[in-house]
């Protein structure tokens, strides 16, 4: 996820302070990764030099706290964000795929390959599941999507399996 863009689209309903920035952000989005603060001011330096945010100062007892808001290139950057459609990633060449050939050419085991991948997917998909069941509406959402993918991972690997022999063919020299 584009944390530039989460946090622009944040300013839309109104100005905001770069502590109160990450909270939300935190708390709408990281839910397993926090941002730091560092990220935040460094993202809205960024977007202040490119002129989608603009800075309210804030007098105070202390120092000037600065509050952020968003201008009209923002607001427009942020919408034509929102409508452009993700690119879907295929994963044509994925990193399990490269395991279980090279377990085939280096005569390893490929099928503990897959065993021990489908435990650890089965492992995640128990604790996404518990989460999903304790959690609010963000976190059902973002769990079924992480779910639906684990589950179309599960289906390769038992493609796979079913496969092996027809693949050790193929890629053993």
């Amino acid at each position: 996820m584009s944390v530039t863009f989460a946090l622009l689209g944040l300013l839309e309903n109104g100005p905001r302070h770069g502590y109160d920035l990450k909270r939300t952000y935190d708390d709408t989005f990281g839910r397993d990764r926090a941002l730091h603060y560092g990220q935040v001011y460094s993202t809205m330096a960024r977007l202040l030099k490119n002129g989608l945010v603009e800075v309210e100062s804030e007098p105070g007892d202390g120092p000037d706290r600065k509050r952020y808001a968003i201008t009209h290139a923002g607001v427009t950057d942020v919408a034509e964000w929102i409508g452009r459609p993700e690119k879907p990633e295929p994963y044509l060449q994925s990193t399990l795929y490269t395991k279980v050939v090279l377990a085939l050419l280096t005569g390893r085991d490929a099928n503990e390959v897959l065993d021990s991948q489908r435990a650890e997917h089965l492992r995640m998909m128990r604790e996404l599941t518990r989460r999903k069941s304790d959690g609010d509406l963000a976190d059902e959402l973002i769990c079924d999507h992480a779910l639906f993918h684990l589950e179309a991972d599960l289906r390769w690997l038992e493609l796979t399996a079913a496969r092996l022999d027809r693949l050790a063919a193929r890629v053993r020299p």
